[in-house]
């Protein structure tokens, strides 16, 4: 067994397009037919071609400020949600603070403030923006979830667990809180319980390569190499282009002794790296493939 490989954890968590969800307050449904927006009596309209709030139009060459003057809480809301969906993610921040200063009250417009300010970095800020959608609404389990997300890029994995045993506790049939309060445990060490986590999350949704993913790192932090590569070619079954999991299978393979796979399998991650640009995975997979090419020479 190879004591020195060190396996790719970065990519066991990703942020859910939760404004993609419907709440009491609905946000965007979907990204290919529908748009469902607020209307200022509250209730959601479907229509695909008329918006249920008309944002005035101004001259082309009124100052900007000017444009959007006399907008009302629910317009600015949905102004917040198609500068999200364009990923215009400053101007986002602004709709949506907008948006919450004219209605206080709104639990939704917190929230998409959090989940913007994760995408940009600025978890702290997020963390206080989802605990506010939480004060305004306590059952808000999707803002648990992400509030559980932003406490784990921070490395606050006693807070992630806990938000993300809450949102379980309000929502227990949604399969990516199972999955992130896996990751917590997972960082905490608690190997056992995080598989336990990620069993249930594949229950709920079988065809998630993440999950697999997760659960097979956590399986190799048990030195349980070959329930490992199960769940890594499952992952690789439903996301081919999965570079992370190429190049942790690439390691199992090694622990297992089967070093010509691994290398196989190494190559191929360092492909699918080159391809997305990413320069430090390439030269770690360089290291890790000379790694093993001196193990095998002094085998010899």
């Amino acid at each position: 067994m190879m004591k020195n490989l060190i396996f790719v954890a970065y990519l066991t968590l990703f942020l859910p397009l939760f404004h993609l969800k419907l709440h009491a307050a609905p946000l965007i449904l979907t990204q290919q037919t529908e748009t469902i927006e607020k209307t200022d009596e509250g209730s959601p309209e479907t229509e695909n071609t008329t918006p249920a709030t008309e944002i005035p139009v101004s001259p082309a060459n009124e100052p900007e400020a000017a444009k959007y003057e006399g907008l009302t809480a629910v317009q600015w809301y949905n102004k917040g949600l198609d500068l999200l969906d364009a990923k215009n993610y400053p101007k986002a921040i602004e709709a949506f603070t907008k948006a919450s200063e004219l209605d206080p009250q709104d639990a939704d417009s917190f929230y998409n403030l959090g989940y913007v300010r994760v995408i940009i970095g600025e978890l702290t800020t997020a963390i206080a923006d989802y605990t506010k959608a939480i004060e305004l609404n306590p059952q808000y389990a999707y803002a648990y979830g992400n509030r559980c997300y932003a406490h784990f890029l921070l490395k606050q994995a006693e807070e992630a667990l806990a938000d993300c045993s809450k949102a379980i506790e309000i929502d227990a049939k949604f399969p990516d809180f199972y999955t992130y309060r896996g990751n917590a445990h997972d960082a905490l060490s608690q190997h056992q319980a995080a598989i336990a986590d990620y069993d249930q999350a594949i229950n709920l949704k079988s065809n998630d390569p993440k999950t697999y993913y997760n659960r097979a790192l956590s399986y190799n932090r048990l030195n349980k190499h070959q329930k490992a590569l199960e769940d890594y070619n499952r992952s690789l079954e439903l996301d081919n282009q999965f570079a992370e999991a190429f190049y942790n299978r690439g390691i199992t393979y090694a622990q297992l002794g089967e070093k010509n796979k691994a290398i196989t399998d190494l190559e191929q991650a360092k492909q699918l790296f080159k391809a997305q640009n990413q320069v430090e995975s390439v030269e770690k997979v360089n290291k890790t493939l000379v790694m093993i090419q001196k193990s095998e020479n002094s085998q010899e």
